[in-house]
């Protein structure tokens, strides 16, 4: 039975969760300056930064796209999981030791001592463009679930836009206050709290999707299993692998795009890396990241079964044109607020709270701790004080939060894809560069010119841009998310080309 999600009860989830984000910040705030904003002093137990990390890891992105992304491909995104494990393992072993050998706050900062100054701020800046786009785009699908539960008066009263704008600039007012004091330390425990929110939503979600097909958990096994995608033919929801090796989904593609994936998204990743290193020690840190990569992997397989579950679900009640929804990622709100319940329609909106906050605010942290440390060398400057650092440091954390605005703005006027798609496509031109850079690092000995990492850094996405496009013009072939080990490749072999070569 459809029914209506009253707006106020919207605004009073909404209201009580930003209290329960203050009162958590307040907590962990006592006592901390700037140096305990960028690495939360290095005491956070291991075992509460995995368990956030699942929530981190997983964003609003997974909540809302994932689960609408088994519509038009089935279970295909497992093979990519199932790669991250692969990813974490390499984190564990190869750049967390390295990490923590030099003890660094901003792991860029190992670009500057292994190759100069210029390849230090072309790798900070990589990442900030990166995460930037990444993050903005995570905030961006919130906030059009968001603006989905206003009603259609008062948008129709004044504008789409300005309601959409509007509802941008309180999220992210509220998101720079939450992390104003805390940084790092703040984000690791409010991330426990997105991640329990989280679960509990996608829980009451399959269970609500079951009483109303009066399914009992064999009854849902077996609708899945006989349940046929007519956009992917010889295939159910539930297929995992996708054999077709000129489709961007392959199993093979997807598992080995998933190991660079992982590398580059959490192990190049200051705001990812930047939770693991706040662990007491190294040992600490790469049972963090042996743990991460089990759970990420059930967690993911969660969010997909409900995803098959709503796929059959809104087959029955007429497809997606009866929900009046357009794109994928639209049906997971839909479902929920009209036709599951009040109490399921509750808790995905505190789910959906809890995953955009924690998710925003490590990206808000990590981009303002690359800002201070990398480009204004707040670790080794002697003119700023301690009252100094900590005002530059909060004017740079209001312009990061004013960026994401902009950027938020630009997509809401603009955006026609899957958002999961969407995140991949960016990691794979943005985060190319940052895989080739360190792992000419840290593979080789040799030296480079300086002045010429910013080119290659710009060079290598370029090239993959025209590989890809040529490819699916001419042959018909998509490289999918393994564009973004091309464009690892790429830079590889452009650092190589301008090594300085030893004279006699």
């Amino acid at each position: 039975m459809q029914h209506e999600f009253p707006f106020h009860w919207f605004l009073i989830a909404f209201a009580a969760y930003t209290a329960l984000l203050f009162i958590i910040s307040h907590l962990t705030t006592r006592r901390t300056g700037t140096a305990s904003f960028f690495s939360g002093d290095r005491k956070a137990p291991w075992p509460v930064v995995t368990y956030g990390m699942i929530g981190a890891s997983i964003s609003g992105v997974t909540f809302i796209s994932v689960p609408g992304n088994v519509w038009a491909q089935n279970f295909f995104y497992m093979p990519l999981v199932l790669g991250f494990v692969g990813g974490y393992i390499i984190i564990a072993k190869v750049l967390l030791p390295l990490y923590y050998r030099m003890n660094l706050t901003s792991i860029y900062s190992y670009l500057g001592e292994r190759f100069g100054p210029v390849s230090h701020r072309t790798g900070t800046v990589v990442f900030m463009i990166s995460r930037l786009l990444g993050a903005a785009v995570r905030i961006f699908v919130v906030i059009v679930v968001f603006f989905s539960f206003v009603p259609e008066s008062i948008v129709s009263a004044t504008s789409p836009t300005f309601v959409f704008s509007l509802i941008s600039v309180i999220f992210l007012v509220l998101l720079y206050l939450y992390t104003y004091k805390g940084g790092v330390k703040t984000i690791i425990w409010t991330d426990v709290l997105q991640t329990t929110f989280m679960l509990l939503a996608v829980g009451l979600a399959i269970a609500g999707i079951c009483r109303d097909m009066g399914w009992s958990f064999r009854g849902m096994c077996a609708a899945l299993a006989s349940a046929p995608n007519a956009l992917t033919p010889g295939h159910n929801y539930s297929d995992w692998f996708n054999w077709d090796w000129s489709a961007g989904t392959n199993a093979v593609k997807q598992i080995v795009s998933g190991i660079f994936i992982a590398v580059a998204m959490t192990g190049l990743d200051q705001a990812m890396i930047q939770k693991s290193l706040a662990c007491k020690d190294l040992r600490a840190a790469q049972k963090n990241m042996y743990s991460t990569s089990v759970t990420v992997v059930v967690v993911n397989l969660f969010f997909l079964l409900l995803g098959a579950l709503l796929c059959v679900y809104v087959a029955g009640k007429g497809g997606m044109e009866a929900l009046g929804v357009t794109k994928t990622d639209e049906i997971f709100p839909a479902v929920a607020s009209s036709y599951l319940g009040f109490g399921v329609c509750l808790f995905f909106l505190i789910g959906l709270i809890s995953a955009s906050y924690p998710s925003a605010g490590a990206a808000l942290t990590s981009l303002t701790t690359s800002v201070c440390v990398d480009f204004l060398g707040f670790e080794s400057r002697q003119d700023l004080d301690g009252r100094s650092k900590d005002r530059i440091r909060k004017w740079v954390h209001a312009a990061v939060a004013a960026a994401f605005l902009l950027i938020i703005l630009a997509l809401y006027l603009i955006s026609n894809d899957s958002v999961i798609n969407l995140v991949y496509k960016l990691a794979s031109y943005t985060y190319g560069p940052l895989l080739g850079i360190f792992f000419f690092g840290i593979l080789t000995r040799c030296r480079v010119n300086d002045r010429a990492t910013p080119w290659i850094a710009l060079a290598a996405p370029l090239l993959c841009l025209a590989f890809n496009l040529l490819g699916k013009r001419y042959l018909g072939f998509d490289l999918g998310f393994t564009l973004l080990i091309v464009n690892g490749l790429l830079t590889f072999i452009g650092m190589w080309l301008f090594r300085i070569r030893k004279t006699a």
